[in-house]
């Protein structure tokens, strides 16, 4: 979990859709049948506990990343293709890197472009590099100088991971979840017009 990830500043619905903490594999995984029909039923106000929504795509990311995180790929993937921006495209990549499909992923990151969270997930990234250092691959090894987010270089090394490097799999597994809290904070707060977010 990074270091201002509170599951208990969100709404109840949402932190209890976040509980018990997860570690989300690299590829697809299971899904999550027990949380399905609350994600199916999830409305703004469970969301956002009433206040007005002013970014309607956001929201609508909030909700691909949820499904995302409990391993409905398809369904993440419904709903990120539709949100025309880059946070759209964040969150189309990220799944088709957990499908998983490189290619694909990568073009859709090339979309993205540098996003407000990237600094703080290089950084994030160095500290888990850090803690599994002796673990690391060759290709990993830039996990542990990079100054700036390289979302390419990041699905090469879980393609790495993915094809048989367990050493490499739990680094990247971490670097994934906070990936995923970061932009999933991001796009909370931007969803309600909060000044505050993971971005630098």
């Amino acid at each position: 979990m990074t270091e201002t990830f509170e599951r208990a500043s969100y709404t109840a619905t949402v932190a209890g859709l976040l509980a018990p903490p997860r570690l989300a594999p690299l590829g697809p995984g299971v899904p999550n049948l027990a949380v399905r029909g609350r994600l199916e039923s999830l409305a703004d106000r469970e969301l956002f506990a009433g206040r007005k929504v002013i970014d309607h795509a956001m929201a609508e990311a909030c909700r691909s990343a949820l499904w995302l995180y409990h391993d409905f790929l398809s369904q993440s993937h419904e709903i990120s293709q539709a949100i025309d921006t880059p946070v759209g495209s964040y969150w189309h990549g990220i799944m088709h890197r957990r499908e998983p499909d490189f290619g694909n992923a990568n073009y859709w990151f090339r979309r993205v472009g540098q996003h407000p969270i990237h600094g703080r997930l290089a950084r994030a990234a160095r500290r888990i590099a850090a803690e599994h250092a002796a673990e690391l691959p060759a290709q990993g090894q830039y996990l542990l100088e990079q100054e700036a987010w390289d979302c390419q270089a990041f699905t090469e090394l879980c393609r790495v991971a993915q094809a048989g490097s367990p050493r490499a799999e739990i680094c990247c597994r971490h670097v994934q979840q906070a990936e995923w809290e970061l932009l999933f904070d991001y796009c909370y707060h931007a969803a309600a017009g909060d000044t505050a977010s993971s971005a630098d």
